[in-house]
């Protein structure tokens, strides 16, 4: 429908709905005609009018918004389920990461970036056309590699990508690189970003192409700080996006964002504003706010301190505090997402089985929910002065400090090789990584630069309605290849088994 839509309104389609105008005739004439007298032949024509020029635009009307309206749910319900299980996606921790932003005529953008994503050399090089300066190319990336003990190299996907990865996979070889592999990402977003006031704070010295390759190596660390910063609008993972309703898809995919920042937490003396404001209780404000205080003050060895961030009161603190963690603080509780006002009962509890300080930030305390059950759960939060529900949080915690939901899923692909669409021959099989699921089917990326498409009758045996009912955005698949249209780029995959 949304598709059809932006067909007319570029003047591509023309469409109306059809009714059998001769039977809406019958009925109006037998509600409202009395006779066939002169008088019953009056507001025949007059009924006859009131269709054409009144009553059937209205109807046509009515049913285009509705089916738009459903469209429109159906596609922002799409589109946020996507930017979910990508801002999920799992980091690749302490790695010091190398970030590609490939292009032709300007030349590669380079950033390297240590584990914590604090930018430690930049640079430019030429390793495609037009300038072909590889053997240059391949000395730089060395010693950078060298250098800094890079591990990861984060390409990004737009222009002059495939390229710049046979270029990395060739350097890789060459070198012997152990231990050393590369990813493609999607830079959808980063020119946004490299562009925005934020980057300019964050780089004042850098141009917009240095910031965006930035951008990119730590979206490989971690793509949930990295894409916070951006308009979830701007990351593009769904279908018809211009031909949404722009407040609706804003309100779905903030809420998506918030949900997801929230679920994660975030550490109170390493997250960067737009990570914090996204926390409940927190606005762009006080964002800002902690960053001043931390720069100021030096890192926060407590969450009490909180209290001391001025337009933070009470009420923040209250809704807040259980989703910032302190990781070195000097209260172990404040490292988990215990909240301060369960902190006695926490402690309580730690004291009822011989538990101590240490044992918690050591990770000493797998069995504890073993020992609850055994020792009734409901009568030890009555003695704690607790909740149910409640004492089951600070039990998870305690046993998985500052456990985050991103490390229960599969780690990333990360590639040494590259294949290209002339290497892929019917039949065989791939594994690769979900980047896009639309109604018709889900986009896999194989490593080949042209994503791959499993339309939804080649992702399960059994009948399925939609592809989500099956696949994610950053879902580890594997699939076969089906066919291979070099020319128009094409390929397409089943999840299938081939008999």
């Amino acid at each position: 429908v949304l598709a059809m839509n932006r067909g007319e309104k570029e003047e591509f389609l023309k469409i109306s709905v059809e009714f059998d105008r001769n039977m809406a005739m019958r009925i109006l004439a037998s509600i409202h005609v009395k006779n066939n007298g002169e008088t019953g032949q009056l507001v025949l024509r007059a009924a006859d009018d009131a269709y054409d020029r009144l009553i059937f635009p209205s109807i046509e009307r009515e049913i285009r918004n509705e089916l738009t309206d459903k469209a429109s749910t159906d596609a922002i319900k799409v589109f946020a389920e996507n930017t979910r299980h990508l801002l999920m996606q799992p980091p690749v921790r302490n790695a010091v990461t190398i970030g590609l932003d490939p292009g032709y005529r300007t030349g590669c953008k380079v950033a390297v970036v240590d584990g914590t994503g604090k930018v430690l050399d930049t640079g430019v090089i030429y390793p495609v056309p037009p300038h072909n300066r590889i053997p240059e190319a391949k000395a730089k990336i060395k010693t950078f590699i060298q250098k800094y003990g890079v591990t990861c190299i984060a390409i990004g996907n737009g222009t002059a990508s495939h390229e710049t990865e046979t270029f990395t996979a060739e350097l890789l070889k060459e070198m012997n690189a152990k231990g050393v592999s590369y990813m493609v990402v999607s830079e959808a977003g980063a020119s946004v970003y490299s562009a925005s006031k934020l980057a300019q704070q964050e780089f004042p010295d850098f141009d917009v192409t240095q910031r965006s390759a930035v951008s990119i190596a730590r979206r490989l660390q971690d793509p949930l700080a990295e894409l916070v910063k951006i308009d979830p609008k701007a990351i593009g993972v769904g279908q018809y996006q211009h031909d949404m309703p722009e407040k609706q898809l804003g309100e779905a995919l903030d809420g998506v964002v918030e949900d997801c920042v929230n679920s994660v937490g975030a550490d109170l003396n390493t997250a960067s504003a737009p990570l914090l404001a996204r926390i409940a209780g927190i606005n762009s404000a006080i964002a800002k706010n902690i960053v001043a205080y931390r720069e100021e003050n030096g890192k926060f060895i407590s969450r009490a301190q909180l209290k001391k961030v001025p337009k933070l009161g009470p009420k923040a603190f209250e809704q807040c505090a259980g989703f910032l963690r302190v990781t070195d603080g000097r209260n172990v509780l404040d490292r988990t997402a215990v909240h301060p006002e369960s902190y006695d009962a926490a402690e309580a509890l730690l004291k009822h089985y011989s538990y101590t300080d240490s044992d918690v930030a050591q990770g000493r305390i797998s069995g504890l929910s073993e020992r609850v059950s055994t020792d009734g759960t409901s009568a030890l939060a009555n003695e704690l002065g607790i909740g149910e529900p409640t004492l089951i949080d600070i039990v998870k915690e305690l046993e998985r400090p500052a456990r985050d939901p991103r490390d229960e899923l599969p780690p990333p692909m990360l590639r040494t090789d590259v294949m290209g669409i002339e290497d892929l021959k019917p039949g065989m099989e791939m594994k690769g990584t979900v980047r896009n699921v639309i109604d018709f089917g889900a986009f896999v990326d194989i490593g080949v630069h042209q994503d791959g498409l499993v339309h939804v009758t080649q992702i399960s045996d059994r009948y399925i309605k939609h592809p989500s009912e099956v696949l994610k955005v950053g879902d580890i698949v594997t699939v076969w290849v089906l066919a291979v249209d070099t020319q128009k780029g094409r390929i397409s995959l089943t999840m299938k088994k081939p008999k």
